[in-house]
């Protein structure tokens, strides 16, 4: 009989992915199902193992995908089949998000079960708006209350007249289309109408957005905003001090949509730079790394590896696909004998250094004339054998450099990228919904997937907005052979040369 699995209600955080605990992600890392809400980051869905069943139970107002009842039932189902079940709700599961209820539920049905915390809203949201909810000068308690009252209840659950008399800072989660109506109730109960009030939705996010107003005034700030849920509210005198505090807004690249195309292994660096600059990142990968449709090729070129002179090296994947076929071939890295090395780009040089390789060229430049220069420095490539090895459609103009310096190249394809078309983040769905400020091109691959799977210049013409970067003149090319042109291209032709271009386009 198969022995029965755990349900791990865990706590996703506000919004930021960042900010799930340690113990959250390496649950998602081992779980068979992912149960997720609305409001959870999908981002973290990729910490899932590839073949976990992923399940929305997204409750909105008004619109619920799963009924609660059904929902603790497919829990303890999903339990008793003897999988590992990650219940992710957004925030904290026992903070308004109904996580006592399960819990109660599982306990009920003898189902093992463990609670995960997760950073609530209600402490994160004013943090990123500059807001801390105590503060000596101002207050030493704060009190938090929900604005969306179960409906069926007969009498309100809150007492507006106990907050407002309450001291210290006051959050409202979930209030945003009550607030004219909870801002009446703190006035009538004694509140001055001047007291500060704030907004916040999507908060820790590149989405976010702040409002701020008076008691008296911020339904009408709200309206004229559109501010629409989901948000929070912050009432009391510490909202005054966000114009010192307010450190997530200032971000270079604040309220900036941008969409990282790269792959998903590749992604992470670039992802990260950008969210730390603030910006709102959809990533939607267009290549995955598969192995070449030809092998033999790469066996023949491992047997006679010690006949090369030179090998080089024109991407990260490069590197990682070589090495993984050289180590199932040989298990001492002396093996690769003492051939010279030529890497494209100081990622691919990291990745080499990772495995305590030197690196005897670099072209300050990605261009097929620069890596052949930068070789030649290094003495004369006549009749000297180079093994390039690279993708397996990828331009044939660097090894025709290196054969008009008289080498003799070996194009070896140690990998092959394909098509992504998988939406596991819903990034792709939220692009064509509402569009993005840039997307972001990291190769000429990423430029043919990325248009094969969108039709770039369509995508371009329903958001006249968005904007094309790119990361050096090889993929600027495969812009242009599109009849398009980069906005930008990177000076320095890394991701981090690309996140300084879009800093600088931002100053502009």
């Amino acid at each position: 009989m198969k022995s029965i699995g755990t349900v791990f209600l865990v706590g996703a955080g506000p919004g930021d992915a960042g900010l799930i605990t340690v113990r959250g992600a390496e649950l998602l890392g081992r779980a068979d199902v992912v149960v997720y809400d609305a409001l959870v980051n999908k981002d973290l869905l990729s910490l899932a193992p590839p073949g976990a069943e992923l399940i929305y139970a997204g409750k909105r107002s008004g619109a619920h995908s799963i009924p609660q009842d059904e929902l603790s039932r497919l829990l303890v189902e999903k339990a008793r089949a003897g999988q590992c079940v990650v219940r992710l709700k957004g925030g904290d599961p026992y903070v308004f998000g109904r996580g006592g209820e399960e819990a109660g539920r599982l306990a009920a049905a003898r189902v093992p079960f463990e609670v995960v915390p997760g950073v609530s809203s209600s402490i994160a949201g004013p943090n990123y708006a500059g807001i801390p909810l105590t503060h000596r000068d101002h207050c030493s308690s704060f009190t938090v209350v929900t604005g969306h009252e179960d409906p069926d209840k007969v009498e309100p659950e809150v007492d507006w007249g106990q907050v407002a008399r309450a001291p210290g800072t006051k959050v409202v989660l979930m209030g945003v289309t009550r607030v004219k109506t909870i801002s009446e109730a703190l006035i009538a109960n004694g509140m001055s109408p001047d007291t500060p009030i704030a907004m916040i939705r999507w908060a820790t996010t590149g989405r976010q957005q702040s409002v701020f107003g008076t008691l008296r005034t911020i339904a009408a700030v709200a309206e004229s905003a559109g501010f629409k849920p989901p948000g929070l509210t912050v009432i009391g005198g510490v909202v005054q001090l966000r114009g010192q505090l307010n450190w997530f807004e200032k971000r270079s690249l604040f309220g900036r949509r941008i969409v990282v195309t790269r792959a998903r292994d590749q992604a992470g660096q670039l992802a990260r730079d950008l969210l730390e600059r603030g910006a709102d990142v959809l990533e939607i990968p267009t290549i995955r790394i598969v192995p070449p449709t030809e092998r033999r090729d790469i066996a023949d070129a491992l047997l006679e590896l010690n006949a090369y002179d030179w090998l080089v090296f024109t991407s990260p994947n490069g590197v990682a696909a070589f090495f993984e076929l050289f180590f199932k071939a040989f298990e001492d890295l002396r093996d690769i004998g003492g051939v010279r090395i030529a890497a494209v780009g100081p990622a691919t040089a990291g990745k080499l250094r990772q495995l305590h390789l030197k690196v005897d060229a670099m072209p300050e430049e990605f261009a097929a004339a620069k890596v052949a220069a930068a070789m030649a420095e290094q003495g004369s490539l006549e009749n000297l054998k180079v093994l390039l090895a690279r993708a397996e459609t990828a331009n044939r103009d660097l090894p025709k450099h290196l054969e008009e310096m008289g080498a003799i190249v070996d194009d070896l394809p140690c990998y092959k990228t394909v098509p992504e078309t998988e939406d596991r983040n819903g990034a792709a769905a939220r692009l064509m919904e509402t569009g993005a400020d840039w997307i972001t091109f990291t190769s000429a691959s990423t430029v043919e997937n990325f248009h094969a799977r969108f039709d770039l210049p369509q995508l371009l013409a329903r958001f006249p907005g968005l904007r094309l970067a790119s990361i050096g003149p090889e993929t600027s090319k495969a812009i242009a052979a599109l009849g398009l042109k980069p906005a930008l291209e990177a000076r320095e032709h890394t991701a981090a040369g690309l996140v300084k271009a879009l800093e600088a386009a931002r100053e502009k």
